[in-house]
């Protein structure tokens, strides 16, 4: 077992969210995921679209030792009894063919009810098939997307600049350009208004969703409204505790080894690339190009 894993004592939680982590490029924020799985185990794992950037990966492949062991640690939970459902989103929308199929533990499903410890029932899903811009003008969704790859690239400079120049503390031009820009903001709303109403006509008492990285929980008119955020920019995720409370954790590590490299893990890497969603990563990487955003 990894030394930090034993050094490391988990709050126990009953559910954790993770959405938009974007496995297979620059931006994802392994190193950060990483430490968060460290400090948490959970009864139940949902994760919730975009885990593996797809179309992404298309254009170049930026895996990382980190990232394959992110890999390594959601299969080595559900080995060990952790349900995991897995709800492709679109940049890993190759993956929707196989809903209903159950891959080495990790159930896929194109949306799902899950009851939380107090009653409550949340439809989790990605929330892509409530984007007009997605559905509708995949064109315009492409050029935002490398725009917005092209934001991370950026980031990753300012963010080595800051640590150069002692500035503590973690700070997105992406998440500031969201927050800035009125069309951006009105997105966002517009969004969010209309995977609440998809929600009040499946019945139920809220939604746990991601898509556009932007972490937040909320209530509206009586119906709670749940974004995961991502592992990009503002690297979030929703815990459900025992008694059932959702809590948004903006992770900003705890432990010394959060950017250590795992190196006792990497023997254990053909387990991770052997697996049949990792397969289905490179089979259908050369055929993303014309699935969209």
């Amino acid at each position: 077992m990894n030394s930090a894993d034993t050094a490391v004592e988990p709050l126990q939680v009953r559910s954790i969210f993770l959405s938009d982590i974007h496995l297979g490029t620059r931006g994802c924020q392994a190193d950060r995921l990483l430490d968060f799985l460290r400090h948490h185990e959970a009864e139940h794992m949902f994760l919730i679209g975009d885990i593996v950037d797809f179309w992404a990966m298309s254009r170049g492949i930026h895996w990382t030792a980190a990232q394959n062991t992110v890999v390594q640690k959601v299969l080595r939970a559900a080995r060990k009894g952790t349900q995991v459902i897995f709800v492709p989103g679109n940049h890993d929308e190759a993956l929707r063919e196989y809903v209903g199929i159950t891959f080495g533990d990790i159930r896929l499903e194109h949306d799902y009810i899950h009851r939380t410890a107090d009653g409550r029932r949340y439809l989790l899903l990605h929330g892509d098939e409530y984007d007009q811009v997605t559905r509708y003008h995949r064109w315009v969704a492409v050029i935002g997307d490398v725009a917005y790859n092209a934001l991370v690239r950026i980031n990753g400079w300012l963010s080595w600049a800051r640590r150069r120049l002692g500035i503590s503390g973690y700070w997105s031009l992406a998440g500031y350009a969201k927050r800035k820009v009125k069309t951006a903001v009105n997105f966002i709303f517009d969004f969010e208004d209309s995977v609440i109403h998809g929600a009040r006509e499946r019945g139920v008492d809220g939604v746990i969703c991601g898509h556009i990285h932007w972490a937040t929980v909320r209530e509206v008119d009586g119906l709670t409204y749940v974004n995961c955020g991502d592992w990009v920019d503002s690297c979030t995720a929703i815990v459900e505790h025992v008694d059932g409370r959702l809590e948004l954790v903006e992770w900003r590590g705890r432990s010394a080894l959060a950017t250590a490299a795992p190196v006792e893990e990497m023997p254990e890497e053909s387990e991770a690339l052997e697996h049949p969603l990792a397969a289905q990563f490179i089979l259908r990487r050369s055929n993303i190009g014309n699935k969209g955003t």
